[in-house]
């Protein structure tokens, strides 16, 4: 079982934990991190782009010029797709881009960015994080006493009004829930910072 150091907000290291090796040892699987984010920016598209096929333009109802004897092309319309202002042909309309990957698949992935994560000593676990009052500079703070820079992941078990909001005007940090962590955030950040209650709460759901 991988063992890392636990520290508090100070910085200070107060004790040691043995990581479940089955999400935070195992081998990453490329291939299905790959599929998971894919899978997340997809669902994330709107798809709402739309065009006009020639039959939604407006105008072309009359032949431009008669069929034959004037030594130019035969048309039909003005609003056929090789004219100006024209339809457009197989133009995208509006689609649902999402799709789903399967569940267990989904949880490889990011127990396989978790991994990943120990083996780069990129995670940084503190017993707890709490402040009395939002405030920014306290996380400020926090991260620098933790020696955190560059982009940062902050787990949180729950919801934690204090520390979300005084995180959220810092630039690169972001926070996040055990229960809506996505392989892509994981990647994304450069740096995790996992409370030692969010470690508990991800051995119980992914275990």
């Amino acid at each position: 079982m991988p063992k890392i150091d636990v520290y508090d907000i100070k910085g200070e290291k107060v004790s040691e934990i043995e990581l479940n090796e089955e999400i935070f040892g195992m081998k990453p699987n490329e291939e299905l991190v790959h599929a998971a984010v894919v899978n997340f920016l997809a669902n994330q598209r709107q798809g709402t782009q739309s065009t006009k096929t020639r039959a939604e333009v407006r105008g072309g109802g009359r032949k431009p010029w008669r069929q034959k004897g004037t030594g130019r092309a035969r048309q039909g319309s003005i609003r056929a797709p090789q004219w100006i202002k024209g339809g457009i042909a197989l133009g995208p309309k509006p689609r649902s881009y999402s799709y789903a990957i399967n569940k267990k698949e989904r949880r490889i992935a990011i127990k396989s960015v978790l991994s990943s994560k120990v083996l780069e000593n990129q995670l940084t676990v503190v017993d707890k994080i709490a402040f009395d009052e939002i405030k920014t500079k306290n996380m400020v703070t926090a991260l620098n006493n933790l020696k955190v820079e560059g982009k940062t992941l902050i787990m949180l078990p729950e919801k934690n009004e204090n520390v979300q909001k005084s995180a959220r005007n810092i630039e690169g940090v972001k926070t996040t829930l055990v229960n809506t962590i996505n392989v892509y955030d994981l990647l994304k950040y450069n740096k995790l910072v996992v409370t030692l209650d969010a470690v508990k709460k991800i051995e119980e759901v992914y275990a």
